[in-house]
C-alpha cells in the first residue's frame, strides 16, 4: 500500500503505511538515507519492524530529502507522515522543516490542536506551522546536585566539596518554564516507570532528558535523601563513617526493563488469545528414528538434493504432511463467528523460527504439493529469511500446521501452543542415542520424542492419535513416505 500527500507541486509526503494485515503501527529501526541525500522511484529510505516482522520500505518518486519526521526507535502510526520529499529540488526555496525530528522530535500535543487535517491515525502536515523559537543559554544546574553531593559525602564521612561550575543545561520543567525536553522513546520509558519528566534533571544536550536520567530519577533515594533538601547539611568529617547498614542498590542496576512492542508484543497477544480460546490437548509418542537418521545421510549424498539442505526436519516435515494427506481432517480451523469448521485442501506449513526478534511463524505455501527437493528448497529458503529478520508479514500469514523443532536446543519435547487460526502443532524434540528393545535385543538407537498439540473443538482424541501414530510410523520406517505418498 503506497501512502503518500503533496504540500504542493514540489514537495511530497510519505506515509507509515499498512504494510500488514491490519497493522496499526510500526517501529522504525533504521534510516538509510538523510536530508540532502538523492533518492529514486523503489529505493529503499528506511527498515521498519511490525508486529509480525521487520521490513524495508522503498519510496515511490523520486527526489531530495528533504526532512526525516522521526528518529530511529520511534513508534509511528499507520497514516503519519515519515519522510517528506523535494522532487523539484533547486525550483525555488524551500520552507523551512517544522523542527529537526532526528535531533529532537517535536511532541504531540495533549489535545487535537486546531488547524489540523486527520490523516487515518494520528496527524498530517499542520496547515500553518511555525518553527520552534531557538532556545536561549540554560540557566546554571538546579541545587539538587548540589545537596545530593553533599548527602553523599555525609553518608562517606568526609566533608561536602565545593559546588563546581555546574553544566549548562535546563532547570527542571523543560526549556522556558514548557514542557520538558525528551525524545518519544525516553517519554513512554518515564510513563512505564511513572515518573514525571518535570522532576528529572537533565543531562542531554541542550537541556535534552535522556534514558539514563529516567532511570537515575527511577532509582530509590537513600534514607538520608530524607532530610530538608533547603540547604546542605553540615558536615560531620569528625564523625567515624557509618558501616553498620549497607548503601541501598538501585533497582535499576538489579533488573532491566524492556518495553513489550513489535513481534514479542504480537507473540504475546497471540499466545494468550490462543490458550485461552482453544481447547488444547498434547499427546506423546517416543520413537526409533535411526532409519530416519540414515535416510538423511543417503540423501546427502544424493545428486538430486545437490545445493539443498538437508536434515532430520526435512523428513519429520515430509512425515506430517503424508499424515495430513491420510487423516485430512485434521488440516482445519474452527471460525467461531458463523460456528463453523473450515476444512483446508491445501496445507501452509508452518515452520516455528527462533530470531533476534522473537518467535516468528513463517509457513511454505502448498507444501503438499511439493516434492522431497522441492520441499528442502523452501525449508533452507525459509529459515535463511527468518534468521536475516527479513520475513515478510504475507509469508506468516495463512498457515495450517506448524512444526516446532525444540529439539535443536536439546529439549527431549514440550505442549506447544496452538498458532491462532490453525488446528495443530507438531513439537520435534532432540533426537539421542538411547538404549531400545530392537528385534528382542537391547541396543542403542536413535530415539525422539514427539508432541502434537490440537483444538479439540474440531480434532477429537481418536483424529488426533492418528495424525501422531502417522507421524511416528513414518520416521521409523521412512519406505512408508513411498507407499503412503
Amino acid at each position: 500500500m503506497t501512502t503518500m500527500t503533496e504540500t504542493s507541486a514540489r514537495f511530497r509526503e510519505f506515509k507509515m503505511p499498512d504494510v500488514g494485515e491490519g497493522l496499526t503501527e510500526a517501529e522504525i529501526l533504521k534510516w538509510y538515507v538523510q536530508p540532502g541525500d538523492t533518492v529514486t522511484d523503489g529505493q529503499v529510505v528506511c527498515e521498519v519492524e511490525t508486529a509480525k516482522a521487520a521490513v524495508e520500505l522503498p519510496i515511490p518518486f523520486d527526489g531530495v530529502v528533504h526532512e526525516l519526521r522521526f528518529p530511529e526507535g520511534t513508534t509511528v502510526d499507520v497514516g503519519q507522515v515519515i519522510i517528506a520529499i523535494d522532487v523539484a529540488p533547486g525550483s525555488g526555496d524551500a520552507p523551512a522543516p517544522a523542527a529537526d525530528p532526528v535531533q529532537e522530535p517535536v511532541e504531540e500535543p495533549e489535545a487535537e490542536p486546531k488547524g489540523r487535517t486527520p490523516v487515518l491515525v494520528g496527524y498530517g502536515v499542520a496547515e500553518s506551522s511555525t518553527k520552534r523559537r531557538p532556545r536561549k543559554g540554560a540557566p546554571a544546574a538546579p541545587e539538587a546536585a548540589a545537596v545530593a553531593a553533599a548527602v553523599q559525602a555525609e553518608l562517606n564521612g568526609h566533608a561536602a566539596p565545593a559546588p563546581a561550575a555546574a553544566p549548562s543545561v535546563p532547570a527542571q520543567g523543560g526549556a522556558a518554564g514548557g514542557r520538558p525536553l525528551a525524545k518519544p522513546p525516553v517519554r513512554k520509558l518515564a510513563k512505564d516507570l511513572g515518573i514525571d519528566l518535570a522532576t528529572v534533571v537533565p543531562t542531554g544536550k541542550d537541556g535534552v532528558i535522556t534514558r539514563e536520567d529516567v532511570h537515575a530519577a527511577a532509582a530509590p533515594a537513600p534514607a538520608a535523601s530524607e532530610a530538608p533538601a533547603q540547604a546542605a547539611p553540615a558536615p560531620v568529617a569528625a564523625e567515624a563513617p557509618v558501616a553498620t547498614e549497607p548503601t541501598a542498590v538501585p533497582d535499576s542496576a538489579r533488573e532491566t526493563r524492556v518495553p513489550v512492542k513489535g513481534v514479542r508484543k504480537a507473540i504475546a497477544q497471540a499466545m494468550v488469545g490462543s490458550a485461552f480460546t482453544a481447547p488444547h490437548v498434547t499427546e506423546f509418542v517416543t520413537v526409533d528414528v535411526t532409519r530416519t537418521m540414515k535416510l538423511v545421510a543417503e540423501l546427502k549424498e544424493d545428486k538430486d538434493m545437490a545445493g539443498v539442505r538437508v536434515n532430520p526436519l526435512l523428513v519429520i516435515a515430509k512425515a506430517l504432511l503424508v499424515a495430513i494427506k491420510r487423516n485430512p481432517e485434521v488440516n482445519a480451523a474452527w471460525d467461531e463467528a458463523n460456528q463453523e469448521i473450515v476444512r483446508k485442501h491445501y496445507v501452509n506449513l508452518g515452520i516455528a523460527a527462533a530470531t533476534p526478534r522473537g518467535l516468528i511463524v513463517p509457513n511454505i505455501k502448498d507444501a503438499h504439493d511439493k516434492t522431497l527437493p522441492q520441499l528442502a528448497e523452501a525449508l533452507g529458503e525459509l529459515v535463511a529469511t527468518a534468521r536475516d529478520g527479513k520475513t515478510s508479514p504475507a509469508a506468516m500469514a495463512g498457515g495450517t500446521v506448524t512444526i516446532t523443532n525444540v529439539g535443536v536446543f536439546g529439549v527431549d519435547t514440550g505442549t506447544p501452543i496452538l498458532n491462532p487460526g490453525e488446528s495443530a502443532i507438531l513439537a520435534v524434540g532432540a533426537i539421542k542415542l538411547q538404549p531400545w528393545v530392537h528385534k528382542g535385543k537391547v541396543k542403542p538407537r536413535q530415539v525422539t520424542t514427539l508432541a502434537l498439540s490440537f483444538d479439540h473443538r474440531l480434532v477429537d482424541g481418536e483424529l488426533g492419535s492418528k495424525v501422531l501414530a502417522d507421524v511416528a510410523a513414518v520416521l521409523e520406517q521412512p519406505k512408508r513416505l513411498i507407499t503412503w505418498a
